[in-house]
Formats: C-alpha cells, sequence, structure tokens
C-alpha cells in the first residue's frame, strides 16, 4: 500500500474515533502528498524515495518548531509539534540506533578504503543512499568525521 493510501486509510480511523491531533497530522501529510504530486516533473506521481524524503523533511521541520516552542515554554504547542512528530514517523522506516549506524560506517569506511577526513565525501555519497530514511544525516555526518578522524 502507497503512502497516500495509507494515510486514506488512517485519516478514516482518526474521523471515526475524532481523533483531532492525529487527523491534523495527517492532513498536513496528505497536504505534502498533493503539493510534492502536483510540482513540476512529478508528473502526478509520488515515488517512495521522494514520499520517503518528503516524511523526513516534515520531521526535521517539526523538530525544529518543536525546540523553538519549548525554549519559549510553549508546552501547548510543543505537544501538538510532538504529535505530529510521532504520527509521521509511524510511516518511516525504523530508526537505526546510534551502534548500528556505526558498524556500518565501519564498513562502508573499509569498502571505499578511506583513510583520513579527506574522504569524506567518498563515504557520506554511500551513507547516505544507505541511510536514507533509518538515520538523521546530521547524526551520520558527525560519526563519519569522528571516525575518519580517529582512524
Amino acid at each position: 500500500m502507497n503512502l497516500e493510501a495509507q494515510v486514506m486509510e488512517k485519516m478514516k480511523e482518526a474521523m471515526k474515533s475524532k481523533n483531532e491531533g492525529m487527523l491534523r497530522g495527517l492532513r498536513a501529510i496528505k497536504a505534502e502528498i498533493i503539493k510534492a504530486k502536483t510540482e513540476p516533473g512529478a508528473g502526478g506521481e509520488l515515488t517512495e524515495d521522494g514520499a520517503l524524503k518528503m516524511l523526513q523533511k516534515m520531521v526535521k521541520s517539526r523538530k525544529d518548531s518543536l525546540q523553538i516552542f519549548q525554549e519559549q515554554s510553549r508546552t501547548d504547542l510543543a505537544q501538538k509539534e510532538q504529535e505530529e512528530i510521532d504520527l509521521i514517523q509511524q510511516f518511516l522506516p525504523a530508526q537505526l540506533t546510534e551502534e548500528q549506524i556505526t558498524q556500518q560506517l565501519k564498513e562502508i569506511i573499509v569498502q571505499v578504503g578511506a583513510n583520513g577526513p579527506q574522504d569524506l565525501g567518498k563515504v557520506m555519497g554511500i551513507a547516505t543512499k544507505q541511510f536514507a530514511g533509518q538515520a538523521d544525516g546530521k547524526l551520520v555526518a558527525a560519526l563519519v568525521k569522528n571516525l575518519l578522524t580517529h582512524s
């Protein structure tokens, strides 16, 4: 089942159960799907890869807002953002732990023959594709830098 069908199914459930928070988040996802499908070059379709990137962008945006609301002690708004983050993450693949990422990065480093910080680009190119949707890009970049400077 594609993302749009999953979202529509969940929206029906949310409407029946009168879950306003869930419905708000699902409507936001649906709006982003429609926006992505109508962008030039999309051809009215949303690829699985495109859907993944869209959801990750939505989570990142909400995490940024959440941080700002928490700094401003706006718990009401922060709670709404957290609810939406939790909802959107249900549609993303399970996130890898830092240990799992580090282990796979060590394998990538050996695979490409990286020797130091100058090989960051080589490693990140493969790592970005391999961890798509399963790990935060900033975390991956930080771990790669750490591994390459201490190798």
